[in-house]
């Protein structure tokens, strides 16, 4: 998943102790080198192995609900008398094991986690069927009427699983160390095509019945699918982009260089194991950058600014290929496997295609965003940890810039005290012996002591391990990137506010990230007079660029720049991206603008995903 820009979400400060609880040997897959315990399952998948999930599933627009029937084959080799099942909010009607009716309960809904669905089960039992439907609490689902699509034809259906919904609307064993292959009937609208994590059909058929095979193990906040008038383009024989009928061109140029992204990280790290790699562009209402779903990506229509440059996201999702899909982080307490190796990954791929200095300027953003996420969260918070401690708490509050960013920056670190080629040859050496298999943060250090430390201490006390694993804020030996391109940033931007025109900044050659440099740096006091110059020149708030003009719009707040207003409130209607609507939304309740934001939010709040409106809600409704 890609954030790029720290969460405006407050997490809860926990105490520093990690308790790892008892062993859980996970599913069939798990690295078993380190003792834990996933707080966020009420499964019993460390009993009972639950080897493939067969899914018979109908969606229905009318009723806002799928239902159907979800086919666990299990082994049972511990003797558990029943298996456990995360449930949340769904209708069970009945269960069978072995083709043969049972009974079945639910323990009373937890916080966060929802219910235990408990089945009797044997030494001998091989199936456990049940049937089920999905409710108005199902979290994943987002279902969009024709008008808020970007076709404004037909209606849509796209599943968000990450962190813990997959339960909302498959009964599961939902947890990242929990990994399973699966298979899919899908039966929809006529004229309708269903996508899914798995091998996926090109065109709509005339039946509405699809069919879906995943045969690599995969856990189930992997579980995707989206129903919709969507049609495909090929980029090559391997790669292409599926998006609504009126945008499929454009995304088409924007994603040409798939193919070239998914060679260069083969070049690094090893083999792309998952067959094709295809994109979907959601619609206007995707509440994130983008969600890596194993061979189909879920990406924001946001991406498509016309020339290319945002496609770095892409290049994020794609590096999840190798880090979080094929090897996964065993609990939400070790996102940063997940979220850090994929940062540092999408920048060597960025690197390769483009040139060290454009990364620089990643590498100084992102060191911005920590700077002001450790900030945020406080330098001895240890929700700055690496090794999170999310007991109790929601999961999807570890999603800050922290596992994002001083993940990666800690990679980084060891790549520039070993050596580039060495650091590669380790990686990839990790990928293949690790691949399908979810690991912990204490597994991945044992493993990084023995094949690449090698006993160096020398190299151990120089890298700090405990500091950046165990401790709050940021190391002391943290690199950064010294960036040429920015520092002529700074000159032109100096020149601005010492009197020079707007028109005589040299800023031709600039990318997205140069500007994002140039506006984030402005000070405070910058006036209506210099906001309107930078306007006129570079014309910010009629910017196709949707990272440019998110951040534009929230200095427009910020300054009471209302020329801007009207296409801020635009913009606000059909982006439904949280990490553009909290800066934006943000800005308006912190500057005594609270009527404003209740008013565009009142009116546009449907647009946007369930996830996003519950923190906006927290925001401006509070």
């Amino acid at each position: 998943m890609k954030i790029l820009a720290p969460l405006a979400m407050a997490l809860l400060s926990v105490a520093s102790c990690h308790n790892k609880g008892p062993v859980s040997k996970s599913n069939a897959a798990t690295d078993s080198t380190s003792a834990y315990k996933d707080y966020h399952t009420q499964s019993n998948a460390d009993s009972v192995q639950m080897n493939h999930l067969s899914l018979d599933i109908a969606v229905s627009f009318e009723k806002k609900q799928i239902s159907g029937r979800a086919d666990w084959s299990i082994e049972n080799k511990t003797g558990a008398p029943e298996l456990h099942l995360d449930d949340y909010g769904l209708h069970i009607d009945s269960v069978a094991v072995d083709g043969k009716k049972t009974s079945f309960s639910l323990d009373a809904p937890v916080p966060i986690l929802g219910n235990r669905l408990r089945i009797p089960i044997t030494t001998q039992s091989k199936l456990v069927s049940i049937w089920y439907a999905t409710s108005d609490s199902a979290r994943a689902l987002q279902w969009l009427t024709p008008e808020q699509t970007a076709s404004k034809k037909q209606p849509f259906l796209y599943t968000q699983d990450e962190c813990i919904n997959a339960r909302s609307w498959v009964p599961c064993a939902d947890g990242p160390g929990i990994r399973f292959t699966y298979d899919a009937r899908v039966r929809v609208p006529q004229g309708l095509i269903a996508l899914m994590s798995a091998e996926n059909p090109q065109a709509p058929n005339d039946s509405g019945v699809y069919h879906f095979k995943m045969e690599n193990p995969v856990p189930a906040y992997l579980l995707a699918l989206a129903v919709g008038d969507i049609s495909f383009r090929p980029i090559d024989p391997r790669s292409g982009v599926y998006a609504e009928p009126s945008i499929i061109d454009k995304a088409r140029y924007e994603f040409a260089d798939v193919g070239k992204m998914i060679s260069t990280a083969e070049s690094l790290y090893g083999p792309y194991r998952w067959g094709r790699y295809d994109v979907l562009v959601a619609p206007p209402g995707f509440p994130m950058g983008g969600m890596e779903n194993p061979r189909l990506t879920f990406c924001t229509p946001t991406v498509i600014a016309g020339d290319r440059s945002l496609v770095n996201l892409i290049a994020h999702e794609l590096a999840h290929s190798w880090s979080g899909n094929l090897v996964t982080n065993a609990t939400w307490d070790d996102i940063w496997m997940n979220e850090g190796f994929t940062v540092y990954i999408e920048r060597r791929i960025t690197e390769a295609l483009t040139d060290k200095s454009y990364v620089d300027m990643l590498w100084e953003l992102g060191y911005q965003d920590l700077e002001d996420e450790v900030a945020r969260l406080g330098k001895t918070s240890p929700d700055t940890w690496l090794k999170l401690n999310m007991k109790g708490r929601n999961p999807d509050d570890c999603l800050s810039d922290i596992p994002y960013e001083k993940g990666a920056a800690f990679l980084w670190l060891i790549e520039r005290n070993v050596g580039r080629e060495r650091f590669d040859a380790f990686l990839k050496k990790y990928f293949s012996e690790h691949a399908f298999h979810s690991i912990t943060t204490e597994a991945f250090l044992k493993y990084l002591r023995a094949n690449l430390i090698l006993g160096d201490t020398a190299l151990e006390k120089k890298l700090d391990i405990h500091a950046w694993v165990y401790e709050p804020g940021i190391p002391a030996n943290c690199p950064r990137a010294d960036s040429a391109r920015f520092r002529m940033v700074n000159l032109e931007r100096s020149r601005f506010l010492n009197g020079s025109p707007a028109a005589q900044l040299q800023t031709g050659s600039w990318t997205t990230y140069e500007w994002l440099h140039f506006l984030r740096n402005m000070p405070e006091n910058i006036s209506l007079g210099q906001m309107k110059a930078l306007d006129g020149q570079f014309h910010f708030t009629q910017s196709g660029n949707s990272e440019i003009a998110d951040l534009w719009y929230a200095m427009s707040v910020q300054h009471r720049y209302t020329e801007a207003y009207p296409a801020m409130e635009k913009f606000l209607s059909h982006v439904g991206r949280q990490k553009f609507l909290e800066p934006v939304y943000g800005a308006l309740m912190e500057t005594g603008q609270q009527e404003v934001a209740k008013r565009l939010y009142d009116q546009y709040r449907q647009n946007y995903h369930p996830l996003t409106q519950a923190i906006l809600d927290k925001m401006i409704r509070k």
